[in-house]
């Protein structure tokens, strides 16, 4: 092929692939598309991560606390702390320390977490019965509602309807969003609150209280030089909820003008957590008490025994050691049993038939064939009992058997 052929086709080919590529810049379209990874993993291990960023973009000094034990390091004045943990463990003790804080001044808002019992007289959560503020179910005061208004139709006499203005009554707009009315302030503020608690202030002590079509959803409560906020949950700022209506504005309105503390985890201290908080000393004393103990046990009170020589070992000291070792297991009887069976073979085998005579006859050919005095041929053969000999006893049978036996 030469220069000029080949020249040729790169050219063309190079033309062919422009071309393609200008048709192909013709007919593409650029779009955008959004890919949508979920939550941080910082997001879903704290629901109200929002609520903490949305705070410092307003200014606000935003501290996370994983418990209560440095409520007595805190500040009260110029502070607000939200309390969104479970409090079911919190200790009585617990609950007066966050009141007492709060009367110094500082801004507590906590979730009322229990209902209210009408038999018990309490709810059973510590700051709500110490503050006399009662939560119920909005069912429950339908249903109340209800039975109030049968009796009273019951009562009623017939009466002129009502004119068209009377029935003309302002209806709510928003019946399932809690309203907060502000002085000077023509619209309210919705927050999305759930509607199915209702919070009741027994003592009438609430200066502001939220309400939706058929509840109490907030109330702010005096304590002392400071402010409890009570609400009936805090969902309503967590990640997923904090952008709907103006439950973030709620929040930065409760916390305005002051540093921010949330605390997430309200479970009480466990007892070595205590220990070492308040009695550090005792426990490190107590460690070294028994650091002491123990190596004072475990001294040696003199040397270690050296292993005897096999060679030293005796036939007559496996025998006393059998003999001890029988006398352990088996106790007197055995023992003195194995010397009577002995003595019964060896004169069966001197005079057959022996094993059918009577007992007084065997004792006869006994004293016989050992030339043996019946006295002690009865007291070496006379059956044993259960009680245990003495050891003098017990050496005289034993003493009785052997000459017994070395006689036949």
């Amino acid at each position: 092929m030469s220069r000029a052929l080949r020249f040729s086709l790169v050219a063309v080919l190079v033309s062919a692939l422009g071309l393609l590529g200008n048709y192909l810049l013709q007919r593409a379209e650029s779009y955008e598309e959004v890919l949508t990874h979920g939550p941080s993993p910082e997001a879903r291990a704290n629901p109200y991560l929002a609520a903490e960023e949305f705070l410092r973009k307003q200014g606000l000094e935003v501290t996370r606390a994983d418990n209560l034990a440095g409520l007595d390091n805190l500040p009260s004045r110029g502070h607000t702390l939200l309390l969104l943990a479970n409090r079911s463990n919190l200790t009585p003790r617990q609950n007066e320390r966050l009141l007492e804080w709060t009367a110094r001044g500082g801004h507590l808002l906590f979730i009322a977490e229990r209902m209210w019992d009408e038999e018990q007289g309490k709810s059973g959560d510590g700051l709500l019965d110490k503050l006399n503020v009662q939560q119920y179910p909005v069912e429950q005061l339908d249903e109340e509602d209800a039975e109030q208004e049968g009796d009273g139709a019951a009562d009623e006499q017939p009466s002129e309807p009502a004119s068209e203005e009377d029935q003309q009554e302002p209806t709510d707009a928003y019946p399932n969003l809690t309203k907060l009315y502000l002085e000077n302030e023509q619209a309210p503020a919705y927050v999305g609150f759930d509607t199915d608690f209702h919070l009741y202030d027994a003592d009438n002590l609430a200066h502001v209280w939220a309400n939706s079509g058929e509840a109490t959803h907030l109330l702010q409560i005096y304590h002392g030089d400071g402010l409890i906020s009570i609400v009936t949950d805090a969902w309503i700022w967590q990640n997923a909820k904090l952008g709907d209506y103006d439950n973030a504005w709620l929040l930065w309105y409760l916390s305005q003008d002051s540093a921010v503390t949330l605390v997430y985890n309200a479970d009480r201290d466990d007892l070595l957590t205590l220990l070492q908080r308040h009695f550090s000393p005792a426990l490190l004393a107590l460690g070294l008490l028994l650091a002491l103990t123990l190596w004072h046990v475990g001294q040696r009170r003199g040397p270690l025994l050296q292993p005897q020589p096999a060679s030293r070992r005796q036939l007559q000291e496996h025998l006393r050691a059998a003999a001890d070792f029988l006398l352990r297991q088996g106790g007197q009887q055995r023992l003195l049993n194995n010397l009577q069976q002995d003595i019964l073979r060896r004169a069966r085998r001197r005079h057959p038939g022996f094993e059918r005579l009577a007992v007084a006859d065997q004792w006869q050919i006994l004293g016989r064939l050992s030339r043996q005095p019946s006295t002690i041929i009865s007291q070496a053969m006379r059956p044993l009992g259960q009680k245990r000999l003495s050891a003098s006893d017990f050496t005289r049978q034993v003493a009785h058997l052997q000459t017994l036996r070395n006689a036949l």
